[in-house]
């Protein structure tokens, strides 16, 4: 398929084309993860450029390529009428309640537009997902895509891995994976390791930027090939019969089981933490006690 053939599908694509047509949903909301640092909002500005005519880049989403991080807000940038991408909070290493938030963002239960603050407790956590309640979005159909920079191994498989299966259980959709800075590693030996997580679409690229901004076949391609298989999974997932609202239920109870068994783990652990101290505590008098008697 060639540029224009994307850029057409791209920006023709309807939620209405199938044979049941969009069934409630509003919008496709391209939801983007990743660790900080990795090239999430610079993947955004690549996408808003390749989809404009001319060379006039604009930064739209600030992009530092450093692994601090710079995105702290859900911000969103839509891409066409009906088709938007969002730039959410990156993490550097996730405890158990980032994790939390991640999948909060994902399932929406964060507004778009609205800082992402790693809550630290259940009870805070409890009260932000039903504070989502207020104003609920179920009208926006979700894919995720995980970017992942090419010039790292990946270290956290198990992390990672357990974040595409929860990505499928909440969205219906295998993670779209995009190694950014392909250039700069070895984005096959990264390709590999998330084939064998599971990945169905993995597609490397490198980006656009300030200082590289010269449209080239090859770039351009890649970074529309990435929307254009977002959209076909939509399709595909439109075939079938779809409820919303009840979607977002499902998402919910996902959310509320998942907060619920990392506040029993953290208990679990605390109490196996006092256990050991008392026990150190316990034989620590009991030394002490020997001591005395010998000396007696």
């Amino acid at each position: 398929m060639d540029i224009r053939q994307l850029k057409d599908n791209i920006r023709s694509f309807s939620l209405e084309d199938g044979d049941l047509g969009s069934q409630g949903y509003k919008r496709v909301l391209l939801q983007l993860f990743g660790f900080t640092g990795h090239g999430k909002s610079s993947f955004i500005n690549s996408c808003m450029y390749v989809l404009e005519e001319g060379e006039n880049f604009i930064e739209y989403a600030e992009a530092r390529e450093t692994l601090e991080g710079y995105t702290m807000i859900r911000n969103a940038y839509p891409l066409t009428d009906q088709i938007t991408i969002v730039d959410n909070r990156g993490c550097s290493k996730l405890n158990d309640f980032e994790r939390a938030e991640v999948y909060a963002q994902l399932g929406n239960c964060i507004p778009i537009g609205q800082k992402v603050d790693w809550e630290k407790n259940y009870s805070a956590m409890m009260e932000a997902i039903e504070n989502s309640e207020l104003e609920p979005n179920f009208t926006d159909f979700l894919v995720p895509i995980f970017v992942y920079r090419a010039t790292k191994m990946i270290n956290e498989m198990e992390e990672v891995k357990t974040f595409m299966e929860n990505c499928v259980k909440m969205t219906g959709i295998v993670p779209i994976i995009v190694i950014a800075f392909k250039t700069k590693g070895d984005y096959l030996e990264v390709e590999k390791q998330f084939r064998l997580m599971g990945a169905e679409t993995v597609i490397a690229i490198e980006n656009y930027t300030t200082e590289s901004k010269i449209k080239t076949l090859g770039r351009t391609t890649d970074i529309l090939m990435v929307i254009d298989s977002a959209l076909r999974n939509v399709r595909f997932h439109l075939e079938q019969p779809r409820n919303p609202r009840r979607e977002r239920i499902e998402r919910k109870k996902f959310m509320y089981n998942y907060i619920h068994q990392i506040h029993l783990h953290q208990e679990r652990e605390k109490h196996e933490k006092e256990k050991s101290e008392r026990e150190k505590e316990k034989k620590k008098q009991e030394e002490e006690r020997k001591g005395i008697c010998t000396l007696l």
